[in-house]
């Protein structure tokens, strides 16, 4: 998608001029008040295709912001000429108190308020509160008392929050191995029993035109911070992709009845984000042509050159609950996606509830798990003795835990940008060389792993939840840079991070030996 640059001006009712018009939701055209008649919003014009982007073409929202230029603007009426006061941190657009004339704020606000497109409201308030009431009512068990209490859909909000859409065009180039399983045998038996694989391994590489359409980027600075410790922002990403092809030319008239928050970030600050979730895309696509290595890649050289990106500021709808968890400090939202209805949140914790019911089950597991291992250790039997499968009595509390943790802070949550971004590969060149056949190998996939990895914002939430490894395995990945710095903020995010562990390790602890107290009455008892 591009845009030309276009005149700021007044938004009138093609029909008969007045300016007092709002959106209609069930069609999605602006509804004039004067005359009732309905008419659709100005489309976006485009300008040739990704692949035709040289430099940085830049939308006229989407220029820096003005840090000098006051939030506090007054307006002057062209119809009464009445004097109309507005704040441009609340609200982009204004209506004249006199007159109900809707007024023109474009030439007067500062960059960052006015964005190139906007996409409207498609998805209508009852219909999102039902949604929200759904994804909570089913998490009402293990929710934290004081939620359950105060909880209401009804406070529900539409807002239009910033995002910049970006088109990049790009030359990607990858290089590294590649493993193809030959065999997968077992030597041994009993205790002694290994598995091991056979394979061959390839060197290979991947070297193509990488075409971009409407990577979907928060502007909002406070929505970029992804700190699970004091926000759940991760859910308001996870609500993406929106349809961003049905965005239409900015028209103030569109946010009339809903809030909206003001871009507060400049291109330069978002390039970085823009080119490491561009790297993940490009590893996508080179994935999709990876197949016949069922044991995965490891890339060792990854490169990414930008030719060309187009840069358009703009509105996106969204219906947002959100709750303050003040035990926690901590907000929390639940987001729908005004578009399409995708609905994702974070629901505060009873922690005490789940873990005693955590802790309830892993005693069952392991009495369970007892009586499994004492039937078959004393069997006879020349196959396999499955008495060891008894150990996994230690594990569901902690497989239980985890899992409703998961379900009802949804901290992995984020949006798949490698995977839901429109893109294409193009004039693609592969290679792939046998190199080696390696043996008995113990690892069921290649050595240093990266294929899957994805680096963009949020990856870390992945890792959070279910460690790096299988974070990266499951293709939620890494974060570049994820490593804290040590600078006073990065050994703040240490000492965090320390304390995070320590109070994870308590739980764990108090769990472990209520199992182990268990299971010795379980042997003492027998």
């Amino acid at each position: 998608m591009a845009i030309d640059n276009k005149k700021n001006g007044l938004n009138r009712c093609p029909h008969c001029g007045s300016t007092d018009t709002t959106l209609d939701v069930k069609s999605g055209d602006l509804r004039c008040n004067f005359c009732r008649s309905h008419f659709k919003g100005n489309k976006v014009n485009s300008y040739g295709g990704v692949e035709n982007l040289k430099g940085d073409i830049v939308g006229d929202g989407a220029g820096d912001i003005i840090p000098d230029e006051k939030v506090i603007l007054t307006l002057k009426c062209p119809a009464c000429g009445a004097e109309v006061v507005i704040n441009t941190d609340e609200v982009t657009s204004a209506r004249c108190h006199w007159c109900r004339h809707n007024l023109s704020v474009n030439e007067k606000m500062p960059n960052g308020a006015v964005p190139d497109l906007v996409l409207p409201f498609q998805t209508e308030k009852k219909v999102a509160e039902e949604k929200i009431d759904e994804f909570v009512g089913k998490r009402k068990f293990f929710a934290h008392p004081t939620f359950t209490k105060e909880f209401s859909s009804e406070n529900v909000m539409g807002v239009y929050l910033p995002y910049m859409v970006v088109d990049v065009n790009a030359h990607a180039s990858l290089s590294g191995e590649a493993e193809h399983l030959v065999r997968r045998y077992t030597v041994g038996s009993g205790n002694s029993q290994r598995t091991y694989y056979d394979a061959d391994a390839y060197a290979v590489s991947r070297d193509f035109d990488l075409l971009i359409d409407d990577l979907t980027i928060e502007s909002s600075e406070d929505k970029l911070k992804q700190d699970l410790k004091v926000n759940t922002n991760n859910v308001i990403n996870a609500i993406m992709p929106f349809d961003t092809d049905n965005c239409v030319a900015w028209n103030p008239s569109y946010l009339r009845g809903y809030a909206s928050e003001k871009r507060d970030t400049n291109i330069s600050e978002l390039k970085p984000a823009v080119e490491i979730q561009s790297k993940d895309i490009a590893r996508y696509q080179a994935r999709k042509t990876m197949d016949f290595y069922d044991r995965g890649a490891k890339w060792e050289s990854e490169s990414l050159e930008i030719k060309g990106t187009s840069w358009k500021a703009a509105y996106l709808p969204v219906w947002l609950y959100s709750y303050y968890q003040k035990d926690k400090d901590l907000l929390h939202y639940v987001a729908v996606n005004a578009r399409t209805g995708e609905t994702m949140g974070s629901v505060p914790i009873n922690k005490t509830r789940l873990m005693l019911v955590s802790a309830i089950i892993e005693i069952i597991g392991i009495v369970i798990g007892w009586y499994w291992f004492k039937f078959w250790i004393g069997v006879d039997t020349d196959e396999d003795n499955p008495a060891l499968m008894g150990l996994l009595g230690f594990t569901p509390g902690f497989i239980f835990y985890w899992w409703q943790t998961n379900r009802y802070r949804n901290m992995s949550a984020r949006h798949l940008h490698e995977k839901d971004t429109k893109s294409e590969a193009k004039n693609m060149k592969k290679t792939d060389t046998l190199k080696e056949h390696r043996k008995r190998l113990s690892q069921s996939r290649i050595q240093g792993e990266n294929g899957n990895s994805v680096q963009g914002v949020l990856a870390k939430n992945g890792e959070k939840m279910m460690g790096e490894k299988m974070a990266n395995y499951l293709g939620l990945g890494r974060m570049v840079g994820s490593t804290p710095s040590q600078t006073p903020a990065g050994q703040e995010t240490i000492m965090d991070a320390q304390k995070a562990k320590k109070t994870s390790n308590t739980i764990v602890t108090i769990i472990v030996v209520i199992a182990i107290l268990f299971f010795l009455m379980a042997i003492l008892g027998s």
